[in-house]
C-alpha cells in the first residue's frame, strides 16, 4: 500500500506533540507544563499506536484523565493577528477562504470512489481496509497545501491555528475517542448482555416494530448518557440489535447497524456530553446559554429518531 492510514496516525501525533511543545514554551500559561504533558500523552497514544502494549495505553488514557479531571489543562496566548488585518484578508479573499473547505469532502469523494481500485506497482494507492478515512486525510492535506495557496501562509501558520483551536476546545477534543473506548469496555465487561436481560423483561418484543422502537430509542438514550454514538453502538447492538432484530426477526445486519447509527446520532444532538459538537461551539461563539445548541438540535432529532423507527421497521428486510 502506499498511502495507509498509519500515516495520517503519525501527522496527527506530530500535530499534537507541536501543540504540546508550544504550550510548553508558552510562559502566560500558568499550567504550562501539565496542559504540555495532556497533549503530549495524547501525541503518543497516536505515534506508538499498536506498537503500545494495551495496559500501557490504558495507563496514559488514565492519566490524561486524572490531568484534565484536576483542571490542569489550561488554554495558552495564541499569537493571533489584530482583527483589523483579519477583516482585511478575509474581505480580499472573499469566497476563495472556502476552497479549503471544499477540498476536504471532494478529495474524499474521489479517493472514496474513482480512486477505490488505483493501482501502483500492482499495489493498492490507498489502503482498501480505510479506504474512506485515508481519503479524508488525503483530503485534509490538500485543503492545508491550498490554504497556504490562497492566504500565502505556510504550513507552520496552519500548526499555529490548529493549537489555537486545540486550547480553545481543551480536554473536550479527546472525549469521542475516550467514550469510543469505553463503549468497547462495556461491550466486553457484558454490558450488552444486561442490557438484553433488562430490555426483553420489561419490554414486550414480541412485536417487531416495538423491537424497532426500542433498538432505535435504546440507541438514542444510551448515547445521550455516553455523550458518543460509537460507545452506544456495541452496547446497544449486542444487547437489541444482534440477538432481538438479527436473531428473532432476521433483520439485516448492514441496515440494523447503519439506521441504528444514525438513530444514535440523534441522541448527540441532544446532549452535553457530547461536548465537542455541543458544548465547544457555544463556548467558541460566547452564547450567552451554552445549552443554545443542543435546544436548537432538539426539534430536529426527535423528528429523525421517530423516522428511523419507521425505516428501521419497513427496511429491516432488505
Amino acid at each position: 500500500m502506499i498511502v495507509s492510514i498509519d500515516l495520517f496516525y503519525v501527522l496527527v501525533g506530530l500535530l499534537f506533540a507541536a501543540v504540546a511543545v508550544m504550550n510548553l514554551r508558552d510562559r502566560a500559561n500558568p499550567r504550562r507544563f501539565t496542559t504540555a504533558l495532556f497533549w503530549g500523552l495524547y501525541a503518543l497514544l497516536y505515534l506508538a499506536g499498536e506498537r503500545l502494549p494495551a495496559a500501557a495505553a490504558g495507563a496514559l488514557m488514565i492519566a490524561m484523565a486524572l490531568v484534565a479531571g484536576c483542571n490542569l489543562v489550561r488554554p495558552g496566548r495564541a499569537a493571533v493577528p489584530p482583527e483589523e488585518e483579519r477583516r482585511a484578508g478575509g474581505a480580499r479573499l472573499g469566497g476563495k477562504l472556502l476552497l479549503p473547505a471544499l477540498a476536504i469532502p471532494v478529495v474524499t469523494v474521489i479517493g472514496s470512489t474513482l480512486l477505490k481500485d488505483a493501482t501502483l506497482d500492482l499495489r493498492p494507492l490507498l489502503d482498501p481496509k480505510n479506504l474512506t478515512l485515508v481519503s479524508m486525510g488525503c483530503g485534509t492535506v490538500a485543503a492545508l497545501a491550498l490554504a497556504c495557496a490562497v492566504t500565502r501562509a505556510t504550513p507552520w501558520q496552519g500548526v499555529r491555528e490548529a493549537r489555537r483551536l486545540v486550547d480553545a476546545m481543551g480536554w473536550a477534543v479527546v472525549l469521542p475517542h475516550m467514550l469510543a473506548v469505553l463503549g468497547l469496555l462495556f461491550a466486553e465487561a457484558g454490558v450488552g448482555k444486561a442490557v438484553a436481560h433488562v430490555v426483553t423483561t420489561a419490554i414486550p418484543l414480541d412485536s417487531p416494530f416495538v423491537a424497532c422502537a426500542a433498538f432505535c430509542i435504546g440507541m438514542a438514550l444510551f448515547t445521550v448518557v455516553m455523550g458518543n454514538g460509537f460507545a452506544a453502538f456495541p452496547v446497544i447492538a449486542g444487547g437489541i440489535g444482534i440477538p432481538v432484530l438479527v436473531g428473532s426477526y432476521h433483520a439485516n445486519p448492514a441496515v440494523m447497524a447503519a439506521i441504528g447509527m444514525f438513530s444514535a446520532y440523534c441522541g448527540t444532538l441532544m446532549t452535553p456530553m457530547a461536548a465537542n459538537f455541543n458544548v465547544v461551539p457555544a463556548a467558541l461563539l460566547e452564547l450567552p446559554d451554552k445549552h443554545a445548541v443542543i435546544k436548537a438540535q432538539v426539534p430536529t432529532a426527535l423528528p429523525v429518531l421517530v423516522a428511523n423507527i419507521f425505516l428501521l421497521y419497513f427496511l429491516m428486510h432488505h
